[in-house]
């Protein structure tokens, strides 16, 4: 067996072919060339600059890096398992392309804190593109919010009728929702922008390097204080599943939503032909299939967090092995999220709203009954006490089979004498909104405030990110 070129000079022979087999983690890491090679120009150009190596050096490693990453865009580069992972791959076929200039790259450095700085690059770039489609997605929902402003439905809790509410009003629940998860990721990129290059192995180099440098050309605001915690550190991992994880559990929560009114049952919603399936013996069917997979999608998001956190429980400083499995859960991770939030924006595109069915059913559950409960408070009973007359009002009209606003004035003073003819302009329902104009509430100059809010904060941020 031949031993590693990179660090074989110890071993007489190389890994086991099982072995060899078991540790490489070319075929999923090579998602890093992007990164690794900016961040390789930019540790170059600093050891230029530095002195460390000559100038026409650091000219001749750029300039074979990016033919490299020309290789690679255009699919002629031959990935080789044997040499273990992205980073190896490149700096060999650098050294190919430039001759021995290429065994100067790696001058002050250690995969350690290359292979920290190449994934805090891609965790970043990932999580700007889950920035930019979240904020489409906010778009898009702030849309169908606006083009529903005088749909009412029912609003439910604990799964059961509770207070009319604006269809505009519901909806925008996720978008803020979503704007917290933008604002998440944009606190946590402040702390996966910092570059542990200089650290090296764990120690620091004795080479005079300027790693503030190469954290400014790559993007990055700063650089690491401990050098031990540099290359062991994967917070920035951890806090990235964790935003990744969240993002998809309001995802799955408005899938639940959908699934629930496309059952004819309720019959809120219709799918497009495009985000539905059939059934391969039911011909009627149309099933939220699309809406389904991404609920179950989200337990490969917590599935991931929980992996990496179990990794890291036990692990003393400094790097370790274990490290190798931060990323296949997170890549997995991340092609989830942005694929589930793109294909939410499209559901959400297409689907319609059956915004007449929703009217109907606000006469089941008597959706009303805080309303007469109020309008006794406004007569000078204690609201306890309105709370209890409202509750035998409804035991009276769920007897009938009647909602509350179907009961006679004669059946009301039956119940307490104190009920007057306006109550039953109390009792209807779009007034039920209307009334609530408190911050955050469902009436219609509120929804109008929430809807300016939102237009104001994705007015603020460009849609920008690149792609992972």
């Amino acid at each position: 067996m031949k031993t590693n070129a990179s660090w074989g000079g110890r071993f007489k022979e190389g890994p086991a072919e099982a072995v060899k087999a078991y540790t490489e983690s070319e075929s999923y890491d090579r998602s890093l060339a992007p990164q690794d090679i900016r961040a390789s120009k930019a540790h170059a150009r600093m050891l230029g600059r530095q002195g460390v190596i000559s100038a026409a050096d650091a000219e001749t490693l750029v300039q074979g890096l990016e033919a490299v990453w020309q290789e690679i865009q255009s699919g002629a580069f031959q990935w080789k398992p044997e040499l273990e992972d992205v980073h190896m791959n490149i700096e060999a076929r650098l050294t190919e392309l430039v001759g021995d200039v290429g065994k100067r790259l790696h001058t002050g450095r250690s995969r350690n804190d290359q292979v920290g700085l190449s994934f805090r690059l891609h965790v970043a770039d990932c999580m700007d593109e889950w920035r930019r489609l979240l904020l489409r997605l906010m778009a898009r929902i702030g849309q169908r919010a606006e083009e529903h402003r005088d749909a009412i439905l029912p609003g439910c809790t604990h799964m059961q009728p509770a207070q009319p509410v604006s269809l505009a009003h519901h909806l925008l629940a996720y978008a803020w929702m979503l704007r917290r998860d933008v604002l998440r990721i944009e606190d946590s990129l402040k702390r996966v922008r910092v570059s542990p290059l200089g650290a090296a192995a764990l120690a620091g180099t004795t080479y005079p390097l300027d790693p503030e440098s190469v954290a400014a050309e790559v993007g990055f605001g700063g650089i690491y204080e401990n050098s031990m915690d540099a290359v062991s550190d994967r917070d920035f991992v951890l806090e990235a599943l964790f935003d990744a994880s969240l993002c998809m559990e309001h995802l799955s929560r408005l899938c639940e939503e959908i699934i629930i009114w496309a059952n004819p049952c309720f019959g809120f919603v219709s799918l497009s032909d495009g985000y539905a399936t059939g059934s391969s013996i039911m011909p009627q069917k149309k099933n939220p299939d699309v809406a389904e997979l991404m609920r179950g999608k989200t337990g490969r998001v917590y599935g991931a967090l929980m992996g990496l956190l179990t990794v890291m429980k036990g692990m003393p400083l400094a790097y370790n092995r274990d490290l190798q499995e931060d990323k296949e859960g997170f890549l997995d991770a991340s092609r989830t999220l942005a694929s589930s939030l793109a294909v939410m924006e499209g559901m959400l595109a297409e689907i319609g709203f059956n915004t007449a069915r929703m009217e109907q059913s606000l006469a089941k559950g008597f959706l009303n009954a805080t309303e007469m409960a109020d309008y006794l408070v406004g007569k000078g009973i204690p609201f306890r006490e309105a709370h209890h007359v409202t509750g035998r009002a409804v035991a009276l009209a769920e007897a009938r089979g009647l909602p509350l606003e179907a009961l006679s004035l004669d059946e009301l003073k039956g119940v307490d004498e104190r009920f007057g003819e306006d109550v039953y302009a109390v009792l209807d329902y779009r007034a039920a909104v209307r009334r609530r104009e408190t911050p955050g509430g469902t009436g219609p100059r509120s929804v109008a405030r929430q809807l300016e809010t939102l237009r104001a904060f994705l007015a603020g941020r460009e849609e920008t990110g690149s792609a992972c």
